[in-house]
């Protein structure tokens, strides 16, 4: 089943991924700063798992994004229930 978030999802881990890049840091030594297995960063950035808030925010956190940019790359919706 395809998330209908995938889209922004994909912005979220296509941050992460290229913060780590442009910062030098290996798989293995994200890996290693969050306490996982380098096969952890690889799955999450090849879409095969969903990082949740918690691990989002650690995420961010270790390499140097504030939680606040990393959540305002989503696009926002706007709801006719609670309207701007």
């Amino acid at each position: 089943m395809v998330s209908i978030y995938a889209q922004e999802y994909q912005l979220v881990i296509t941050l992460f991924k290229t913060t780590r890049i442009s910062k030098g840091i290996t798989q293995g030594q994200l890996a290693d700063a969050l306490g996982r297995p380098q096969s952890f960063i690889a799955i999450v950035e090849n879409g095969e798992r969903r990082l949740d808030i918690v691990e989002s925010v650690h995420l961010s956190q270790m390499l140097g994004i504030e939680p606040e940019i990393m959540i305002n790359k989503i696009p926002r919706k706007f709801s006719p229930l609670y309207p701007l």
